[in-house]
């Protein structure tokens, strides 16, 4: 039977019940009023009429004759209980006799008698009819109370019962869809009742299966590739330490355990933040990146030596089927010991401080004797000499230039950039800079724009090694432009900076090189030689007075080169 019918069902009782003591209620009211009605109209209208008759008795009737024939026609049409018939004859009879004329006082008490009768007799039918009506409203009540005691108690079983009969089973599926919630893929619901509930049940129950071994399907395989993972990342040689969305430690391997000098208790699933509270370590590790280089490397002196580690951090995301954005599910921290890279390059660093020292002596010799070969006063060159001398002469400065540079290079590796910062007026530093490659625009005929901001304010830098990198970024403009060409060197105040741009109307950049133009020992394929140092240092240079470097280029529209520094 379904729910429905039984709802129907239990709709259809109670609706019985009100129609069954409502129907009991009417049909003893209607009892009872027939009795009283019955009463009053049988007995009392005869006591009345007796009653009349009684007075008229006490008078002379012959007087009130018509009076006692009216009482006495009455009562002969509601004659209603036994023996009231002959006494109402006797009454007429014993009236008409005397009326006729006998006139006694036998007659008369004849009279009296028969009414006092007759009224007697009523009397008794009144009481007895009332016993009747008692006993019938005493029937009434004990037929309505049996009656509504029974459906009562059903009435109350049925409230008491039924919503537990319908509520009962919701919880239960409630709870069951909580646990599948919670993969407990092997809940089941049992109910022993043949309606929908049942029907419910069953299906639930074939969904928990199908969970349950789709669950178990790829539990072994799930398994199987975690202890893979895990022992990949064990033997890895490097620290690895995975975090979740919420910063959570999810894994890490023996070696960052180690690196980390914690317990895996200590480590795995806790808040990393809270971890790197105790652990400066975690600290360094977890902090957010920074775009120079050497933040990426993290030295920790293990064993009485200073080693360094270089820090990558990869960001996990994954995009759910039917979603077009990614979503962040965790972080990889790697950490790869390059000690012996950094000895190597700190001995390559005061390698090329030494040499590059060492060569400005003879670079300055050579310079002096290419001058004294090209003065006519120690003596007359012909042609071809001259060629050679000028092509020594270009050859000389050239490898000065490198040197300087390299110099400038170890300066800037070893952190040793010695800045002069003082008040610096930007027009000066664009007349130095305009100055110095005066000769090189000319000689290509580049002519240089310069759009300077009236009553621009000072700066805080280093003139010299400001001026340096304008040079840079002057001479690398100069060397990308076409012949007949123009450069535009612009300098203005924005917001709290100093902004100075140089832009060239060359070939550009490809898209996929502009990252990195900026990396030392750079240099893009197809262009005209150099050291691929310039921009490296120049980047250096500027970042260490507070300010920031960067370029925007098109191909085949030029590049644009600019810097700030602070005002």
């Amino acid at each position: 039977m379904s729910i429905k019918t039984k709802v129907a069902l239990g709709v259809v009782f109670l609706f019985t019940a009100i129609l069954a003591i409502g129907g009991i209620g009417l049909y003893y009211l209607h009892e009872l009023s027939s009795d009283t009605q019955n009463i009053i109209r049988n007995n009392y209208e005869t006591l009345q009429y007796t009653k009349r008759i009684l007075d008229a008795s006490n008078k002379d009737i012959l007087i009130v004759a018509d009076s006692v024939e009216k009482n006495i026609l009455l009562q002969e049409s509601n004659i209603t209980e036994p023996g009231e018939r002959d006494l109402t004859i006797k009454l007429r009879s014993l009236f008409e006799e005397y009326k006729n004329g006998r006139r006694d006082s036998v007659t008369l008490s004849g009279l009296r008698s028969t009414a006092l009768a007759i009224q007697d007799l009523n009397l008794k039918a009144i009481i007895r009819k009332n016993d009747v009506a008692q006993e019938t409203a005493s029937r009434a009540s004990t037929y309505v109370v049996i009656i509504l005691s029974v459906f009562a108690i059903l009435a109350f079983t049925f409230i008491v019962n039924f919503p537990g009969y319908v509520a009962n089973p919701i919880i239960q599926l409630t709870s069951g869809i909580k646990s599948i919630a919670n993969k407990n893929y092997e809940e089941r619901l049992h109910f022993d009742r043949k309606d929908e509930f049942e029907e419910l049940a069953q299906a639930f129950n074939q969904m928990a299966e199908k969970l349950d071994e789709y669950e178990h399907s790829n539990l072994s395989r799930v398994i199987f590739e975690k202890k893979r993972l895990e022992t990949i990342i064990n033997r890895m040689t490097d620290p690895v330490i995975g975090l979740d969305e919420r910063k959570k430690v999810v894994f890490a391997n023996d070696q960052a355990i180690a690196f980390l000098s914690v317990t895996k208790d200590q480590l795995i699933g806790r808040y990393a933040p809270d971890v790197a509270v105790e652990n400066d370590l975690l600290r360094n590790l977890i902090r957010e990146g920074n775009p120079k280089e050497e933040s990426n490397l993290v030295k920790v002196v293990l064993g009485g030596k200073e080693n360094y580690f270089s820090r990558e951090s990869i960001t996990i995301q994954y995009t759910p089927t039917g979603e077009k954005n990614a979503a962040m599910i965790g972080q990889v921290l790697l950490l790869k010991n390059v000690t012996p890279f950094k000895e190597l390059d700190l001995a390559k660093t005061n390698f090329i401080a030494t040499v590059s020292h060492e060569l400005k002596t003879p670079i300055a010799s050579l310079q002096m004797c290419t001058r004294l070969l090209q003065d006519k006063r120690v003596g007359e060159l012909n042609h071809e000499q001259e060629s050679i001398a000028k092509t020594m002469n270009d050859e000389i400065t050239r490898l000065s230039k490198i040197t300087h540079e390299l110099l400038d290079l170890a300066q800037v590796e070893t952190g040793n950039i010695r800045l002069n910062i003082q008040l610096a007026d930007p027009k000066d530093i664009i007349q130095f800079a305009r100055e110095a490659v005066k000769f090189q625009a000319e000689r290509k005929h580049v002519a240089i724009e310069a759009l300077v901001e009236e009553n621009i304010p000072a700066i805080q830098a280093d003139a010299d090694k400001t001026t340096w990198v304008l040079v840079n970024l002057l001479t690398n403009a100069i060397r990308y432009s076409p012949e007949n060409g123009r450069i535009v060197l612009q300098c203005y105040k924005q917001n709290s900076v100093v902004k100075f741009s140089v832009q060239d109307f060359g070939p550009g950049i490809d898209a996929k090189f502009v990252d990195r133009l900026f990396e030392k020992f750079f240099q893009i394929p197809g262009t005209p030689s150099g050291t691929g140092l310039g921009l490296s240092i120049a980047k250096e240079f500027i970042e260490s007075q507070g300010g920031k470097i960067g370029v925007e280029s098109s191909e085949g529209k030029g590049s644009i080169f600019s810097f700030t520094l602070p005002v």
